[in-house]
């Protein structure tokens, strides 16, 4: 390989939009960092910050159990409008929109606005964001270890106006704000607090400022600082009812200053072993030019066939996705928003964006990304068993499509998107977390627990048309698509019955107490159908006309992230499947549609087709200068999915495993004829290092257990014993 790939970015200039800012974050709180050093702003983000309506609307599960039997026989029978009204009445709610707290800013009454010399740069290993103009340094990271923002600014005589800024886009006129300084040992203590209209919820950030030489003065809403060798300011916010503890939140940040922790130095000290280790676990080097290597990222996404532009956004993508998961995992923005109206309320959204953006998780060693899954799943259980009860009138659960961390209920809705009817959801959010239980070889009994209530769901909801008969997923949705000739809400959508049918049968491998039963329901679902275009039907129900032209493809969930449908053990459908994704249109162009379409090619071996569709997002304009991305080209709509979403598309095309299967390059992309992928973890318990070439590939394994599978690698399938602790090298020709 040639030098060591780039493991971060950089920019010859501050940020002037905060979709170009840079990124940091710790799972809780996030900061953008503009790095403009005489107006350096940093915007303060933290996972709850959700803005509460004013008077709070109905946010339960309609509740529709009772009108369930009739809504059965009307779809049964062949009305296909039935479910447009199977609803309260209710309006479209939204989930709680994510909002930005404030921004920190430092500015400089002497600045000359100069940027000869100017560079900031974010290291991925680290989370540092750092900013440089003649001798003047900033910079900022969020701490794994202390759960605080920390930037520290150092320079010959700083002279400094600091203060907490609340004024954003976006932002209510009818905000209820209130600073707070008061001049402490340290230096200073800032606060900002926040009342949402029309409620008693507030958020509130307080920052210590600890200066080192010079002088400090109140210069309300913050303070006037002169003469100073450096600057250190320690940021936290929380969401809270009522009031809170200003100096108590105070006195808990100058304590990280003391008993030996004592400056910039110590906390980054603390946060290093947590941050660097999970993202240098995977790498990757597509033998960039070290030219292209070294340009500014702007620059970089200029050049979109450059292999050093996917090594970098590969980095990227992993450093955000670690960055934005801890107490919950990403949301559509990752943990990230500048912009008060964030875009469909910057939700957790279920049904396609928070799964593509967690799909890495288990294969590029992320087990933070998963127990932040596992966390938001666990928050939201009760939740859940008040949609399975309130809608279908069944014991067990059923997600949410929305959910904005606070609340678990299916409430979100309408006559076009009936997603209160979807009942696959949790199948694909406990999917990472069953990938992950397999790659460790151990049950999480968190993951078993859950896995039991979806299969009572199973029990209760699934229904027959006559006695002995095939089983009828009624109502069934396909998010977010309707049949060409009938209504949304429709019958034996594939990907319902796909769910179900994994459902059933994970939770009989976790629960052999109860397999017999779960495993003959799986067994009487239906068949997929193959209609007349030979594709696989997005509804197996005869007489359902597909529509093409969408976004999603739910339909094909049966080929990933399950392993229902394969080129080894189910051609035929894979064939049907594939003819099914060549029909697919890309309808608006989302990104994740694109990148979707990719991860369920590399699945069936169409490298030509994972090219094309990465191609369309590397080609559309999609990534901003801090290497975040967007929903839409031209960088129109920030949104995380393609920034995440992106590691695991490349991973999938050079590897793929199962419990009992290693597919080696199943979808080789052409323009990147050589490389290594280290790091990767298996689902049958091996780590594995790849190394290819024109001419072949090389990969060792490092199996944690004792195991047959099966190897298939271009050249074709054979068995592999594998013994835990001796390693193995493949080896494989590619022509």
């Amino acid at each position: 390989m040639s030098a060591t790939p780039v493991h971060g970015t950089w920019e010859p200039r501050p940020a002037a939009r905060w979709e170009d800012a840079f990124l940091s974050g710790n799972g809780h709180h996030g900061a953008l960092v503009f790095g403009d050093p005489d107006d350096d702003r940093t915007v303060v983000t933290h996972h709850t910050l959700v803005r509460p309506a004013e008077g709070e609307e109905n946010r339960l599960p309609p509740a529709l159990a009772d009108r369930l039997p009739s809504l059965r026989v009307r779809m049964l029978t062949g009305d296909l409008t039935a479910a447009e009204d199977f609803t309260d009445g209710r309006p479209l709610q939204w989930a709680r929109p994510f909002h930005p707290a404030f921004q920190v800013r430092l500015r400089r009454p002497d600045g000359t606005g100069e940027e000869r010399g100017y560079r900031r740069t974010v290291d991925f290993a680290t989370g540092v964001v750092e900013a440089t103009r003649a001798g003047w340094t900033s910079r900022v990271f969020v701490s794994r270890a202390d759960d605080v923002i920390v930037q520290c600014v150092t320079g010959p005589r700083l002279t400094l106006d600091v203060l907490l800024d609340h004024r954003l886009p976006g932002a209510p006129a009818r905000l209820g704000v209130g600073h707070g300084a008061v001049l402490t040992p340290e230096g200073a203590l800032l606060s900002l607090r926040a009342r949402y209209p029309g409620t008693d919820r507030a958020c509130t950030g307080v920052t210590l400022v600890a200066v080192t030489g010079g002088t400090t003065a109140l210069a309300p809403p913050g303070v006037h600082i002169e003469g100073a060798r450096s600057v250190l300011l320690l940021t936290r916010v929380r969401r809270h009812t009522g009031e809170t503890d200003v100096a108590a939140e105070g006195r808990a940040l100058s304590d990280l200053l003391d008993e030996g922790r004592s400056g910039y130095d110590d906390l980054l000290a603390r946060h290093l072993p947590l941050h660097r280790t999970a993202y240098e676990r995977v790498t990757l080097d597509l033998a960039g030019d070290p030219g292209e290597r070294a340009l500014p990222g702007s620059e970089l996404l200029t050049r979109p066939r450059a292999a050093a532009l996917l090594e970098r956004l590969f980095a990227a993508g992993r450093y955000h996705l670690l960055s934005s998961s801890g107490l919950f995992p990403p949301r559509l923005t990752g943990l990230w928003t500048g912009d008060w109206d964030t875009a469909w309320s910057g939700a957790f959204t279920h049904d396609a964006n928070l799964n593509l953006q967690t799909a890495s998780a288990a294969p590029a060693d992320l087990p933070e990304v998963t127990e932040a899954l596992a966390a938001l799943v666990q928050r939201q259980l009760p939740d859940w068993r008040d949609n399975a009860r309130a809608v279908f009138g069944a014991r067990g659960v059923v997600a949410p499509a929305h959910s904005d961390g606070e609340s678990g209920h299916a409430y979100h809705f309408s006559r076009e998107y009936p997603l209160h009817l979807w009942t696959a959801g949790a199948d694909w959010l406990l999917k990472p977390l069953v990938d992950h239980d397999e790659t460790r070889g151990a049950h999480d009994p968190r993951t078993a627990a859950a896995l039991a209530e979806v299969a009572l769901f199973y029990e209760d909801f699934l229904t027959r048309i006559d006695p002995g008969g095939p089983l009828v997923v009624v109502p069934s949705y396909s998010p977010e698509n309707r049949p060409a000739n009938a209504s949304w809400g429709a019958v034996n959508a594939a990907m319902d019955l796909s769910a179900a049918r994994h459902a059933l049968l994970t939770a009989a491998a976790y629960h052999p107490e109860h397999a017999d039963r779960w495993r003959d329901l799986a067994h009487r679902l239906p068949p997929h159908r193959i209609n007349a275009d030979g594709a696989l039907a997005e509804w197996a129900w005869p007489g359902l006309d597909d529509t093409y032209d969408h976004r999603h493809l739910s339909h094909l969930y049966g080929v990933w992230p399950l392993d229902e449908i394969t080129p080894y053990d189910t051609p035929e459908l894979a064939a049907a499947a594939h003819r099914a994704l060549e029909l697919r249109g890309s309808e608006n162009d989302s990104a994740h549609g694109h990148l979707h379409h990719a991860l369920v090619a590399a699945r069936l071996r169409d490298g030509e087709r994972v090219a094309h569709a990465l191609a369309r997002v590397l080609d559309g304009d999609f990534f901003h200068a801090s290497l975040m991305s967007a929903h839409y080209p031209r960088r129109t709509v920030y949104n995380a999915d393609a920034a995440h979403t992106l590691p695991a598309v490349l991973i999938e095309a050079l590897v793929q495993s199962t419990p009992d299967r290693l597919v080696l390059l199943p979808a080789p992309l052409p323009a990147y004829p050589s490389g290594e992928l280290r790091g990767i973890r298996t689902r049958f318990g091996a780590s594995l290092d790849l190394t290819w070439t024109p001419d072949g590939a090389t990969a060792v394994l490092r199996p944690a257990r004792t195991h047959r599978i099966t190897l298939w690698t271009p050249a074709g399938a054979e068995p592999l014993d594998l013994v835990a602790g001796a390693d193995r090298v493949l080896t494989s020709k590619t022509r």
